[in-house]
């Protein structure tokens, strides 16, 4: 059974970066697609903690990217070719959130990476997400659809309430 999350991680992240498309060259795109990824990573890992969490993922389905699109205004994949959209079923929408959250939010970020410290995905070997955690200025011209908070907020208010009770359970809720 499938215990590993780079489909999810990897449909999830170019969601992002194609309802949120770098500014610039193939150099842009890559930084831009290096913070989505770090930002995909940090949400699947939360959200999926364990092997049997990633497994259920994995036999279940993440759900697709149906809503994300409707709520982003991105391009829907009616009227196209299905090998060629067949990742979008890969992308999980609560990772999408999540992610956008944390790429939008700098000190969300940083909680939600810390929240990973000696977690099973983070115990084999270090991790860094200093693209997610302290972008440059190239970074940030790269990425600046995607890291753009007033953009970001209708996918990212979408589950953003369960990223902050995974990473501060049992908060008071906001009045």
């Amino acid at each position: 059974m499938l215990t590993d999350l780079s489909p999810l991680i990897a449909a999830t992240a170019r969601w992002l970066t194609v309802a949120y498309p770098p500014c610039g060259g193939a150099l842009a795109a890559a930084l831009c697609e290096a913070q989505a990824r770090q930002a995909v990573t940090v949400a699947a890992w939360l959200r999926y903690p364990t092997e049997t969490d990633a497994a259920l993922v994995a036999l279940a389905g993440p759900g697709g990217a149906a809503r994300l699109d409707w709520l982003s205004g991105a391009e829907p994949a009616d009227g196209h070719p299905a090998g060629e959209w067949a990742w979008r079923t890969w992308v999980d929408e609560i990772v999408a959130s999540w992610a956008a959250a944390l790429l939008s939010d700098a000190e969300l970020a940083g909680a939600a990476v810390a929240a990973l410290a000696g977690g099973g995905h983070t115990a084999s070997a270090p991790v860094e997400f200093r693209r997610l955690l302290a972008p440059d200025a190239g970074d940030r011209r790269a990425a600046a659809l995607l890291r753009h908070p007033d953009l970001l907020a209708p996918v990212a208010e979408l589950h953003q309430d369960q990223l902050l009770d995974r990473l501060a359970p049992g908060r008071p809720l906001a009045a």
